[in-house]
């Protein structure tokens, strides 16, 4: 299935698109790519406020503050995700539900992935509308769903690991 598809499906069974995502075997190019993915549209999903901000605050040009986000988004995140995904693989183990270092690493990329609608819309009502409740309200949604996505991709990556696809 191609990725659009998958994404719109880990809305409504992220268990099957998860165990499908995995069902090549490790394959770290694929983690990678999907995680470069993610961040890719972070950076984008950025845009707006990093505008409305330079617009508001001159004394900071806007090449600086899309450079910084570069930075942040597209070189140091990465690093901490691959670090996040080794501690939800230990708090699996912790809790007595095992999963592959590839299953963790997967199930938290493929989630940052599938809420890039949500964090495309999240940057729009940054951009555009400034801090308030809408702003608030699309940020926890967007938490929330990521979270949610989160913790499904490994519950699926748990079944696989078992073998019970």
């Amino acid at each position: 299935m191609s990725v659009l598809r998958d994404m719109l499906a880990s809305w409504r069974a992220p268990e099957t698109v998860m165990a499908r995502r995995l069902a090549g075997g490790p394959r770290e190019d694929r983690a990678l790519a999907t995680l470069m993915g993610a961040s890719l549209v972070s950076f984008v999903a950025q845009w707006p406020q990093l505008s409305r901000d330079a617009f508001l605050d001159p004394s900071r040009p806007l090449d600086a503050r899309f450079g910084a986000a570069l930075l942040a988004t597209i070189f140091i995140w990465p690093l901490f995700a691959y670090l996040l995904a080794l501690a939800s693989q230990f708090a699996m183990r912790l809790f007595g539900a095992p999963v592959s270092g590839f299953g963790a690493r997967m199930a938290l990329f493929w989630a940052l992935l599938a809420i890039a609608p949500l964090l495309l819309l999240n940057g729009l009502v940054a951009g555009f509308m400034g801090p308030g409740p809408a702003k608030t309200l699309i940020g926890a949604l967007t938490f929330a769903g990521f979270l949610y996505l989160w913790m499904r991709n490994l519950r699926g990556a748990r079944r696989v690991a078992q073998g019970g696809q």
